[in-house]
């Protein structure tokens, strides 16, 4: 039973917001939502997925190993891709040392 539309990530915070104060199903009623789209709102804010901003929302409920393992398989994408990153800027580094090492070696010859 999907709609087809596309809520921005200002509305679904704020959904996420009153869903936290009111409950799902009746945050879902007040905006007109389905309770599985504002539940699903409220896991991805859990695990992260969902940017909350500066509006950061505690919860009371841990957190399932679902969702524990959901946020852990996003940091540990990040951090292999920060990896990469810097590997590639090393590597960038390293060969650009290497060529005014080797310039600066032709020029102090040429001053000889």
């Amino acid at each position: 039973m999907s709609t087809g539309k596309k809520y921005d990530n200002d509305y679904k915070v704020q959904a996420v917001k009153l869903a936290m104060e009111i409950g799902q199903t009746k945050a879902a009623k007040e905006l007109g939502l389905s309770k599985s789209a504002i539940g699903t709102w409220v896991r991805n804010a859990r695990t992260g997925k969902l940017d909350m901003g500066d509006d950061a929302i505690t919860f009371t409920k841990p957190l399932s190993a679902s969702e524990k393992l959901a946020i852990l398989e996003r940091e540990m994408k990040a951090l292999k891709k920060e990896n990469r990153e810097l590997r590639e800027m090393n590597e960038f580094l390293e060969e650009a040392s290497a060529f005014f090492a080797a310039s600066r070696q032709k020029y102090a010859k040429r001053k000889e």
